[in-house]
Formats: structure tokens, C-alpha cells, sequence
């Protein structure tokens, strides 16, 4: 892969109960994604994140992974609707660099907008209250504050809520907002914006006051792997890696121009 070349991934949920895709991961991070000019990761890199402390090894093995990977190409990250409590100890075991959400990103004359994508799915007011409360500053402070098996234990919980709460919801106020979007796109000032969350990958055309932009949705990592590659002139593929790690990881891409 070309290091002129940006690359995206989101949704990855990695856990211990996903052994196969922790292992893609790691081998991607050996692999293609060595020779990109930078790697940014959109949001819920692991599954659930209840505090820089939580020692379960498959975070150690995928943060040495990062630490490894970033000695020779920079990785930003977003925080997601799973592990939002990423915080600086994370950023040092792991070498990567937070990011705030959404944040832009310029690649040579385009203007490009990144976020993890659920502040878009403005519809689903449920959500969004329960994104409020549990981005607040205090709430956090006083979670990390309790032990980290009480944490795990409402993590779970908080898990089980929410697939329950996703099968019964509408498949409409859980997509983005066609106006949260527009707004985001004035707000950027940009003509691109790349997202996950969704899982619904897609490349959408639309006109923001008489402007041409292009959303960009990436795919998750549950099958297989999927991957977002940006030149410097716009143009930009799409990529599945091998649903099975350990085999080679070509890139079968499906190329466009932005």
C-alpha cells in the first residue's frame, strides 16, 4: 500500500470474545497498513472501554500492537459510543493520539470532516440523552471512581440495554440525520465527511447550499475486516480484508474519485 495514502477503519469491537478479528487487526497493523502515510480510527476500536486501568490482556496485546505499529506511522482515534473512557493513560500504552469528534482533516485540496458518527443520528433521542449523561465530566469522574469489576458488571449491563433497545427501535431514528449532517458539513466548511457508527457502509452524494459532498460511511469489522483509502488527488477505495486472519490480506478495492 502507497504511503501517500490515508487510511480509516471504525467499528471494530474488539474483545476477548473476538479472537479472530483482534488477530486481523494486529495482522493489519503488521501488514497494509505499515506503509500509509497515517491510520485514523473512527471510534469503538474495542467493544467496551470502562477505564484506562481495566487489565484484561487482549486491550495490552491490541495496545502493544499500536504502541509497535506507532513508531513508524502516526494513529489517531476517536472515541466511540463503546469505549468513550479512552483517556491519556491509553494514549500512552498505545501511542496513538486522541482526537475530539467531529475533527477535520485535510488531504491535499480537499476538506475532510471525520467523526465516529452517532452525534448524526440525532432521531434517536434516546441515545443522544444517554450520550449527554455519560459524556458529562462529573458522571465519568464518579464512574472511574468504582471498582473496576462493578464497572465491568454495568458495562455488561449497558450492553445487554442497548441490543435489546436496538432490536425494537426503528431502523430510521438510529441512521444519521440528513439535517445533523448538513449542519456538519457548513460547520467543517469541508465537502467530505467520514463516518462509522452506522454499519450501513455507503458512499452518498449530496448538496449542502449548492456545494457537491460526499459521505463516506465505513463498514464494521464483525465479518470481516474494512478499510477506507484516501490519496492526497481525491480518490479513494474501499476495502474488505479476509473474513479469516492469517491469510493474505489484499485488498479487493473498489476505487473512486471524492
Amino acid at each position: 500500500m502507497s504511503a501517500s495514502r490515508i487510511l480509516f477503519v471504525s467499528d471494530l469491537h474488539l474483545d476477548a470474545e473476538s479472537p479472530l478479528a483482534v488477530e486481523q487487526f494486529v495482522d493489519f497493523l503488521r501488514g497494509p497498513a505499515r506503509d500509509a502515510l497515517a491510520l485514523y480510527i473512527l471510534g469503538d476500536l474495542f467493544e467496551s472501554w470502562v477505564g484506562d486501568d481495566d487489565d484484561e490482556p487482549v486491550r495490552h496485546w491490541v495496545c502493544a500492537a499500536l504502541r509497535d505499529f506507532t513508531r513508524h506511522v502516526p494513529c489517531h482515534v476517536l472515541r466511540g459510543n463503546r469505549d468513550f473512557l479512552l483517556g491519556a493513560a491509553f494514549e500512552q500504552r498505545s501511542g496513538c493520539q486522541l482526537l475530539p469528534d467531529p475533527v477535520r482533516v485535510q488531504a491535499g485540496s480537499h476538506r475532510f470532516v471525520v467523526s465516529h458518527g452517532d452525534l448524526l443520528c440525532t432521531g434517536d433521542r434516546g441515545y443522544q440523552q444517554f450520550r449527554a449523561f455519560a459524556r458529562n465530566e462529573g458522571v465519568q469522574r464518579d464512574f472511574l471512581r468504582l471498582p473496576l469489576a462493578v464497572r465491568r458488571r454495568l458495562a455488561g449491563k449497558a450492553r445487554a440495554d442497548s441490543r435489546a433497545y436496538t432490536r425494537g427501535a426503528s431502523q430510521t431514528i438510529m441512521d444519521v440525520n440528513p439535517e445533523a449532517v448538513a449542519a456538519l458539513f457548513r460547520l467543517a466548511e469541508a465537502d467530505v465527511l467520514i463516518h462509522g457508527h452506522t454499519h450501513r457502509p455507503a458512499v452518498h452524494r449530496l448538496n449542502v447550499d449548492g456545494r457537491d459532498c460526499t459521505r463516506i460511511v465505513l463498514g464494521d469489522w464483525y465479518e470481516s475486516g474494512s478499510c477506507l483509502a484516501l490519496t492526497a488527488d481525491g480518490r479513494y477505495e474501499t476495502l474488505r480484508l479476509p473474513a479469516r486472519p492469517g491469510s493474505t490480506l489484499s485488498m479487493a478495492p473498489t476505487s473512486a474519485r471524492v
